[in-house]
């Protein structure tokens, strides 16, 4: 019955969303007032107005980007407020992980067919008790695992349906946490949460508004190197380099990020300093734990480096959470 009456909802919600989408595309649309749809671990919100302290002159002045091109996407904290309060000619926006690639692309070309899964879900799951919840988010995990290995993210009615699971699992997992076992297999458990707000209408479309001529790419952050030109600005914000045994939450994708992904990040940034390009970027600070330990120091030495407070928001136990510095890369 509760599935019958689902179909039924999602159906009309559908039809709903449609129409005010369609209300919203005939408008001319002249501002943004874009955040982050998903709960990233990492996220930049928090930082914002010190990376905006430290954007190249000319851009702070002018509020002007030509390109913008960010290759560690994520939950998107600074290209929203980019996107929000600059004028950006073009964007590009480019991540390794093919859920979080098709989320920005549902989000950008069918918000309304997602917003209506999500009211739907949003539904069957608050007015479920808590041996219900359990089940519809175990449920809910794995069907989205079972079809990882066959899913693509070129859009589809099954990518919107994906998308809208990967949604429902970040609002409703543990800590908000997007983590992959070696599988590719989404494996965190089920948060606490009394009424989770699952469908967020009102930031979705703000996400919709700022997606409009933005290219989306999945792949390496290497793909830079054929985007880029002299006077772009880019920022990176890569898996960091963990600082300790029990703070590596970086496999956002299957693979992880090791230390030769970091080499290989730095042999990107220098190639692009030749280039003119500007780039800025961000990454955990090792003397945090170790006073000795200058693995980026020594790596970036020619560049601009900076020490930035921080709250870690995500940790195993609650005493490793607090203000710490990260750094702050800067080729200008």
């Amino acid at each position: 019955m509760r599935n019958i009456i689902m179909r039924n909802e999602l159906t009309a919600a559908i039809k709903k969303e449609k129409a005010i989408l369609s209300c919203l595309e005939e408008s001319v649309i002249k501002s943004v007032n874009a955040r982050p749809f998903l709960k990233w671990a990492g996220g930049k919100q928090q930082l914002i107005s010190k990376l905006e302290q430290r954007f190249p002159e000319h851009i702070k002045t002018t509020k002007q980007v030509t390109h913008y091109i960010e290759p560690f996407v994520g939950g998107g904290a600074l290209f929203f407020y980019l996107k929000s309060n600059y004028k950006i000619e073009h964007s590009t926006i480019i991540d390794i992980n093919s859920d979080l690639i098709a989320s920005y692309k549902v989000v950008q070309n069918n918000v309304s067919e997602l917003i209506s899964h999500l009211k739907a879900m949003e539904i069957n799951y608050l007015s479920a008790d808590n041996e219900e919840r359990k089940d519809i988010y175990y449920q809910t995990r794995q069907e989205f695992n079972l079809k990882a290995e066959s899913f693509s993210n070129q859009l589809s009615g099954d990518t919107v349906e994906r998308v809208a699971q990967l949604i429902f699992l970040n609002r409703t997992c543990f800590n908000g946490l997007y983590r992959l076992n070696s599988r590719g297999h989404f494996n965190v458990p089920q948060g606490s949460y009394k009424n989770p707000t699952i469908c967020q209408e009102e930031r979705l479309i703000e996400a919709h508004k700022a997606l409009k001529n933005t290219e989306i790419l999945q792949g390496e952050f290497e793909l830079v190197k054929h985007l880029a030109t002299k006077d772009n600005f880019i920022y990176y914000d890569p898996p960091y380099r963990p600082l300790n045994t029990t703070s590596n939450f970086t496999n956002y994708s299957k693979d992880g990020f090791n230390e030769e992904d970091q080499h290989r990040l730095y042999r990107v940034f220098n190639e692009l300093n030749d280039r003119r390009v500007y780039q800025m970027l961000s990454n955990s600070d090792p003397k945090v734990y170790d006073p000795k330990d200058s693995f980026f120091d020594n790596m970036y030495s020619k560049y601009n480096i900076a020490r930035v407070d921080a709250n870690r928001m995500i940790n195993s136990k609650g005493a490793g959470r607090g203000s710490i510095t990260e750094l702050l890369i800067t080729n200008y």
